[in-house]
């Protein structure tokens, strides 16, 4: 039986940067993965889904070149198969990246199902497939998360003869679907939303909740909501799904049954962590409904087992999985470093972007912090008025008036998932208002609407 320094028990964002970390500093190390090396980010969301997300920005350009002087011939459209081969191809570059990185760092790749078996002498062991047995003095489970499925009444029938999909599915769709209808009103449930929409497709979103977007805060998500809603898509919220049918999605509201009709409906109600058959109680780990519990240092309650991504239900974002796996290897390596979870940002890749990070008005007060809130219109930014014919775009910052430094940032507009990180760090690093203004901002671009924005704070 192989012994190894580490042994990594999945291969998505977290699992393969873990392993890669370990394998550039020395350790021995394997990573063991059931399906596809990059997970379900690489493979099934993040990146396929902006794929798809950015076809449809080009076609939405397209469709209002008009406003912007640009003379554009004959109907639009879009070819719906050759957007998921041409998906196909960038998960199959980056998932080749990922692979050559592994290699790169002397990292053992093992494709099968890992199952924990208990701990000897030599350290905890590890089964793939039920056959081959490994040993590692310290493992990293990153075993990722899977899509929600609620009982619902002929749920199951529908994801059986394919009407109802999920992220893995509908990003490889082919054809665009009449009526397509999405259950939730979360991020991805919203980017698909905005994709079909603009590709052809009458779009109906039923939500639980009174607003879109979850977490996001009250203002911003409402102008994202009534963006989307001049793009056609019609919002379903406090209804309750109570039934799928063969032509549609049956929900309540407000006592009353009412059915959307669909020809393709997408499940999105969010994800849980996947903890089934991992052989967690044969070593006793912790889990807490069903998502295995760590402090800040990514540690479980057991010695030299560790828990990065989706399966600890932190924050289930792809790059908090980054910083966790890094997080995990400086412990493992003698290198003390904690999680922020604080400083996390946010992106809902529609169009408009929506980015955030930090607290929001309504968070911050609830946890008895004394705040101001300053807001600004978008339109402050020369560029973004030079690039958009409609501004509704808005730039709200949170401020701690104890330590006068940025809270929480949330922004709708051009580009703000590439520049949120900007006031993440700031938050981190917990400069003070006055010394923000002293940065230069270079012009003109969108980003600058956070130094205008600091500037209007009373």
């Amino acid at each position: 039986m192989e012994n190894f320094d580490l042994i990594v028990i999945g291969g998505g964002p977290g699992g393969y940067l873990a392993a890669e970390r370990a394998g550039h500093a020395g350790l021995k190390t394997m990573v063991v993965e059931k399906r596809e090396f990059g997970g379900v980010c690489l493979n099934e969301g993040c990146v396929p889904s902006k794929t798809f997300l950015n076809s449809a920005k080009v076609l939405d350009y397209a469709n209002h070149a008009a406003n912007y002087g640009v003379k554009v011939e004959g109907k639009n459209s879009i070819d719906q198969a050759f957007v998921v081969e041409r998906k196909n191809k960038v998960v199959k570059t980056l998932v080749s990246g990922v692979k050559g990185q592994l290699k790169a760092n002397k990292v053992n790749m093992k494709m099968g199902v890992a199952k924990i078996e208990g701990k000897d002498a030599e350290g905890y062991i590890v089964s793939v497939d039920g056959k081959e047995k490994f040993s590692a003095k310290r493992l990293i489970i990153a075993s990722g998360s899977t899509a929600a499925c609620p009982p619902i009444p002929g749920l199951k029938e529908g994801l059986a003869s394919g009407l109802v999909m999920t992220n893995r599915e509908v990003l490889d769709l082919k054809e665009i679907p009449e009526k397509f209808v999405v259950i939730g009103g979360g991020v991805i449930g919203l980017e698909m939303a905005s994709y079909f929409s603009s590709v052809g497709s009458q779009v109906e979103v039923i939500e639980m909740l009174t607003k879109i977007a979850g977490p996001t805060e009250a203002e911003i998500s409402g102008i994202l909501q009534k963006s989307l809603e001049k793009k056609g898509i019609k919002f379903n919220l406090g209804c309750k799904v109570v039934g799928i049918e063969a032509d549609g999605v049956v929900y309540e509201k407000d006592g009353k049954q009412v059915k959307a009709k669909a020809d393709k409906i997408l499940l999105s109600i969010g994800r849980r962590a996947f903890t089934q058959d991992l052989g967690l109680e044969t070593i006793g780990v912790n889990c807490d409904r069903g998502a295995i519990v760590t402090d800040d240092k990514m540690m479980t309650n057991v010695a030299n087992v560790y828990a990065v991504g989706d399966v600890n239900a932190k924050v289930m974002l792809a790059h908090t999985a980054y910083r966790e796996a890094e997080v995990a290897i400086n412990n493992i390596l003698g290198k003390p470093d904690r999680m922020n979870y604080n400083v996390i940002p946010s992106v809902i890749y529609t169009n408009p972007e929506i980015g955030s990070v930090g607290e929001t008005e309504e968070s911050a007060k609830a946890k008895g912090l004394d705040v101001k809130v300053a807001s600004l219109s978008l339109m402050f930014s020369g560029r973004y008025v030079a690039e958009n014919t409609e501004y509704d775009g808005i730039c709200k910052l949170v401020i701690n008036k104890k330590t006068n430094t940025l809270i929480g940032a949330h922004i709708i507009g051009s580009y703000a998932g590439e520049y949120i990180v900007a006031v993440s760090a700031l938050i981190d690093l917990e400069v003070d208002i006055e010394n923000i203004k002293k940065l230069v901002f270079p012009h003109p671009t969108v980003c600058e609407i956070i130094r205008e924005t600091v500037f209007s704070i009373k």
